[in-house]
């Protein structure tokens, strides 16, 4: 082989390479990431850290007063950190949510302890710790981001993050738009109807739904709840989780999200070009995204 055709293969390698990094480059730069870390005061200066993840072009527009952000609201798991699911703000922040992932524990706070023969195993005063961060943080974001509906919004949440949002929804249901939980354990769904439900559950020999957390077939037929049974472990749902559970789960909570966004849905293969910026052109700036 002479040394021309070896230049021309590099050069046709890394050309390839290039084109199939550019989604994922186009991608990130098109959806904005920053950590705020709020303090309340009522809590003895409690910090309460939050990761924003927005489209810059719907952001744009927001900041200009021509449309109001829907909110989604993710809650961790516990002992993961409030960062460490990317894979499911992207897919909201896609098609026009503005996401604020809520960092609920601290280091100083007391572990989670199970105790048996009490409501929620024990779990209450962490539900009420939760609620008073999302309220507290919601707040907040009125001044950063007052061109958003803070008023109904959508909460997500894994695990112990799952049951925090559903026993927010159970105590002020008109603030909520939806709820999407992933394997939540301890608090039993809505069924009243009032808002519709999407819950991820796993396949894990440890992880097991308390009795009465999910209803049956029938009833949540009637009261528009949608529960997807998987192959997957219950700490396979999260960013460290593997490709095709990752993947997976976006494909069905795009389609349940499909039935309200005009933009259009994510190619859970390869992340979407964000072309579909309403009145603002595509603006996809130089500057490296804030993590």
């Amino acid at each position: 082989m002479t040394p021309r055709s070896k230049a021309l293969i590099t050069a046709a390698a890394v050309a390839a390479i290039a084109a199939s990094a550019l989604p994922q480059i186009v991608f990130e730069r098109a959806i904005r990431h920053e950590t705020i870390t709020f303090y309340d005061a009522s809590r003895d200066n409690r910090p309460v850290a939050v990761d924003i993840t927005v489209r810059r072009d719907r952001e744009l527009q927001a900041n200009a007063g021509m449309i109001k952000l829907p909110v989604a609201i993710l809650n961790h798991g516990n002992t993961v950190k409030f960062t460490e699911y990317s894979f499911l703000a992207n897919v909201f922040a896609a098609r026009g949510y503005m996401v604020a992932s809520i960092q609920h524990d601290l280091a100083t706070d007391a572990p989670l302890v199970t105790k048996h023969g009490e409501p929620y195993v024990g779990r209450l005063p962490q539900y009420r710790r939760g609620i008073a961060n999302i309220r507290f943080a919601i707040e907040e974001l009125r001044k950063v981001q007052p061109n958003a509906d803070y008023d109904r919004v959508t909460l997500v949440g894994h695990s112990n993050g799952g049951d925090i949002s559903m026993y927010f929804a159970k105590l002020h249901p008109d603030q909520i738009k939806k709820v999407v939980t992933l394997d939540n354990l301890r608090v039993p769904f809505l069924t009243d109807g009032r808002f519709k439900i999407l819950s991820f559950r796993s396949k894990d020999p440890i992880f097991k739904p308390d009795p009465g957390v999910i209803p049956d077939d029938e009833i949540c037929e009637k009261a528009g709840i949608t529960v997807v049974r998987t192959g997957f472990q219950h700490n396979d749902m999260r960013d460290a989780g593997p490709d095709e559970a990752k993947a997976s789960i976006q494909g069905i909570l795009d389609k349940f999200l499909d039935d309200e966004s005009p933009l259009r849905p994510v190619d859970v293969k390869a992340p979407p070009l964000m072309t579909d910026a309403g009145p603002v052109a595509p603006h996809v700036p130089v500057a490296p995204v804030q993590n």
